[in-house]
């Protein structure tokens, strides 16, 4: 009888095979600004210096500058960032950045910088992650030439490590000055501003949505959370008249999942 043939050996560091086990999948997305315009003309806008992170982790970033989209919206420059990487041998890291200077929105909504910064520290082990949003920021923010001034409660993201715990936290929300959806036992729709300090004629403020007469909806800091991932939206808008659209400025997500267990026998 020939011989039987021999294996090839296995990496026994861990017990399973490299080429089957990928230890953690990165994610991360970015972008600066994205619309489109359907009133007066047609004008879509697609995601201006957009970024993703591949699985493996990495980095990657893209900037656009003199950016210019006819007469509804302008800004001087964009910049968008994500990274992922192991911080040791237990502890993965992931970032998302996308900050833009100069905007410009229908000559109604200008901004000196806004910046939406998230990132996430995921144990081995853990299902989860932990997401922090310091570093997001409006500068020089003005709404129909009105400085509006927000703060944001960094702290429900500090505190909360776990969706679980973030969404307790937000059943705590009902009140008249917050909106809070928990649509499911692991989504919910929430904002990280704490207050927004504006007023002209015209305005309502909706917990952090800004309805304004004749212009449309204005929803500052928007959190989209979901066990094990955040979306960051700074601001996002939806116009009613006389113009008709809707789009997002600086927007960021982070999460990542671990690898499944090996199937046995590979």
């Amino acid at each position: 009888m020939s011989p039987k043939p021999k294996k090839k050996p296995r990496n026994t560091s861990d017990g399973k095979d490299p080429e089957r086990h990928i230890p953690f999948h990165f994610h991360g997305e970015a972008h600066a600004f994205s619309a489109r315009f359907h009133r007066p003309i047609h004008i879509p806008i697609e995601a201006q210096a957009s970024v993703s992170l591949p699985t493996i982790g990495g980095h990657a970033r893209s900037r656009v500058e003199n950016f210019v989209g006819d007469h509804l919206v302008r800004f001087k420059a964009a910049h968008s960032h994500v990274s992922g990487s192991w911080m040791d041998n237990k502890v993965a890291t992931t970032h998302a950045t996308a900050s833009i200077e100069g905007l410009n929105i229908l000559d109604f909504v200008t901004a000196d910088r806004i910046v939406a910064r998230l990132t996430s520290e995921h144990a081995v082990g853990d299902p989860e992650g932990h997401f922090i949003a310091l570093g997001s920021t409006f500068e020089g923010l003005k709404i129909a030439g009105h400085d509006v001034k927000v703060t944001l409660r960094h702290e429900l993201f500090v505190e909360n490590r776990t969706f679980g715990a973030l969404r307790e936290q937000l059943a705590k929300d009902r009140e008249p000055d917050k909106i809070t959806d928990i649509t499911t036992d692991r989504v919910a729709l929430c904002s990280l501003a704490e207050d927004i300090d504006v007023k002209f004629p015209g305005l309502k403020k909706r917990g952090h949505i800004l309805q304004i007469e004749h212009f449309g909806e204005i929803a500052i800091a928007e959190v989209f959370a979901a066990f094990g991932t955040r979306t960051l939206t700074m601001l996002r808008f939806r116009l009613g008249s006389p113009s008709g659209g809707s789009g997002t400025v600086t927007e960021a997500t982070t999460n990542g999942q671990p690898a499944p267990p090996t199937p046995s026998g590979n």
